[in-house]
């Protein structure tokens, strides 16, 4: 009995997806194609930049609190912020009546030590001719002479008393000791500013703000790494477009520690030439370390990968420090482990300084199907 012809089409499907079938199955068994099976990555020649990355606050290179030896009341200001000021430039003036009343008091105390003095000298000098006549004893000519060297130290006292008073009445002219701009004004007309315990801050004057300098803070497993003269490549968010460039000044030897964690200050000078920059942004810095043209390179996930069966294997070693590593190369369908010995990296690469690598090899970086295969292998289709 003959068979419709539409059931053809449907029995040569259906013998086609049993062999493919068996075909799926039995790749699953030996193994698949490698290509498919891991994820590559070429060895290659290429530029490395070894980096160190850090934030840091930036600063004026001289900044001056400009504070208050004398208290009283702000009676004027003379500067504000952003202005541009000379050394010996009034920027603010206490009420002087007090500080003009102590020195009009103390110039009142030295005419009379003076007044004194003049008697002092008159008696001293009777009292030692009538001692010469002897009308007078030894003893009253003593007493006129302490008097006379009494007067003469009180005469100098009044005289430092009013030196001081004056002194103080030109403190209540506040002045700027250098030249500079004013970044900060702490103080109003009719405040009142106390100097008796700690010397308050009236202005904050940034000597050169076209030079300033950031303080940043590197850890101390990357400190090592720093040199004075080192070029620095920064970012604000200001400007997140644009790349700024400094260098290291100054690696302060005074550490930080918080935490257990130790840090230490190092100091980038920038050229502030246009202006663009301002006290107390945020740099994003990146320390140029090491550099190497033209090296023998690898993705760093080349030496992160590990065969499965090998997975759980020399435990103890993790998280240390070796000179030397292991990758495995794709040589058709088989693994070669290779060991290399590295040198810098970069974010993305490695650089090989020995090891049988060449460029155009091709490194596993992941296995794409590895503990899946195993488990399939285990299933198996009977034909009919």
């Amino acid at each position: 009995m003959a068979r419709p012809s539409f059931l053809r089409p449907l029995i040569l499907a259906a013998i086609l997806a049993v062999a493919g079938s068996l075909v799926w199955f039995a790749w699953g068994r030996n193994g698949a194609d490698a290509a498919q099976r891991y994820r590559t990555a070429e060895v290659e020649r290429g530029d490395i930049t070894q980096s160190i990355a850090a934030n840091g606050t930036l600063n004026p290179v001289v900044l001056v609190n400009v504070g208050t030896q004398v208290s009283g009341t702000v009676k004027k200001l003379h500067a504000d912020f952003n202005d541009r000021v000379k050394p010996n430039q009034v920027l603010a003036e206490l009420d002087p009546a007090l500080f003009r009343a102590q020195v009009q008091q103390s110039e009142a105390n030295l005419a009379n030590a003076k007044a004194n003095l003049e008697l002092a000298i008159a008696r001293e000098k009777r009292n030692r001719e009538l001692y010469q006549k002897k009308f007078i004893s030894a003893d009253a000519l003593d007493q006129a002479v302490q008097t006379l060297d009494s007067a003469r130290a009180q005469v100098l006292l009044a005289r430092a008393q009013l030196e001081k008073d004056r002194t103080n009445f030109q403190y209540s002219v506040i002045r700027s000791p250098i030249s500079g701009v004013v970044v900060a004004r702490n103080v109003d007309v009719g405040q009142t500013v106390a100097a008796s315990f700690q010397t308050p801050t009236l202005f904050q004057i940034a000597k050169d703000l076209r030079e300033m300098q950031i303080d940043t803070t590197v850890a101390e497993a990357d400190v090592g790494a720093v040199r004075v003269g080192q070029k620095v490549k920064f970012s604000v968010d200001a400007f997140p477009e644009h790349n700024f460039v400094g260098t290291v000044k100054q690696i302060r030897l005074n550490p930080t520690i918080q935490q257990n964690v130790v840090t230490y200050d190092v100091v980038v000078g920038v050229d502030n030439a246009d202006g663009r920059l301002m006290p107390g942004m945020t740099a994003h810095i990146r320390v140029v370390v090491a550099q190497k043209k033209d090296a023998l390179r690898i993705p760093k996930e080349a030496l992160r990968f590990k065969p499965a069966e090998e997975e759980g294997q020399d435990k103890g070693e993790k998280g240390k420090k070796r000179a030397g590593s292991t990758v495995y190369r794709l040589d058709g369908n088989r693994l070669e482990a290779v060991p290399v010995k590295i040198g810098i990296a970069d974010t993305n690469f490695v650089e090989v300084t020995e090891g049988g690598l060449k460029p155009g090899d091709l490194l596993v970086t992941k296995e794409l199907a590895g503990k899946k295969d195993k488990n399939n292998a285990k299933f198996q289709v009977r034909p009919f």
